[in-house]
């Protein structure tokens, strides 16, 4: 009996995105249907599915009668999702601050915990994001907002954390945050969380979301072409 179809589709849409934001599928580049399907090895409507998935969380691009592309980085992009991202999830995290009950005090400890016992990069590559601390990076800051009572906000802020995850992978690596302690900045935010200082906690979180665009901006890694659309120097 062959894989189940949940199980493919899950295994698919996971290989896709780790593609790519660790760049084995380059922003603005090309995903024909039948290459995919044999490099993957599964049916045109597994792939559809994955894509459709990625498609939500912003990672890729469909255009009319040309089918899907990998979301290119933009720094025109780049800025409005960060002004967005900044917004709802400082007014999440407020929130979350404010409704969050010992339960959810006790789940940002733990999820910051686990994170913090993580190593940011792999031993064999210091340049090449470890998938387990990115895995635990998402899960902390998915807990940090949890304590809001207001669902509509948790999934629009996570919408926007996934569509912005592109541009983050693409700030880690090159050597361009080597002076940054995400480490102490994960820290001060998970104790102004547990202090209930909503106005130290949603600052921090402001400048934890802004540096890493202020990094990529400043790294050179994209610029605008002459028509405004994006395009991506080689690194």
């Amino acid at each position: 009996m062959g894989q189940p179809f949940k199980t493919r589709h899950e295994a698919v849409f996971s290989r896709l995105r780790s593609d790519i934001l660790t760049g084995r599928l380059q922003p603005g580049s090309k995903l024909p249907f039948s290459e995919l399907c044999e490099h993957y090895e599964v049916s045109v409507g597994v792939l559809r599915e994955a894509l459709s998935r990625l498609l939500e969380q912003g990672l890729v691009r469909s255009a009319p009668q040309q089918g899907y592309f990998v979301t290119a980085i933009s720094r025109s992009g780049l800025v409005h999702l960060t002004t967005a991202r900044r917004e709802i999830e400082t007014l999440t995290f407020r929130l979350a601050i404010a409704d969050g009950d010992t339960v959810w005090e006790s789940e940002v400890l733990a999820a910051h915990h686990r994170l913090a016992q993580c190593p940011e990069t792999t031993d064999d590559d210091p340049d090449r994001i470890n998938e387990e601390w990115a895995s635990q990076h998402q899960v902390f800051h998915e807990t940090l907002l949890r304590g809001c009572g207001n669902p509509w906000l948790i999934d629009i802020a996570a919408d926007l954390r996934a569509s912005a995850e592109l541009y983050r992978r693409w700030s880690v690596p090159k050597g361009h945050e080597h002076a940054r302690d995400i480490a102490g900045e994960h820290r001060a935010i998970t104790d102004a969380a547990i202090a209930r200082d909503a106005e130290l906690a949603s600052a921090l979180l402001a400048r934890h979301i802004s540096l890493t665009t202020e990094l990529l901006l400043e790294s050179g890694l994209v610029d605008d072409d002459a028509d405004d659309a994006m395009t991506t120097r080689s690194v």
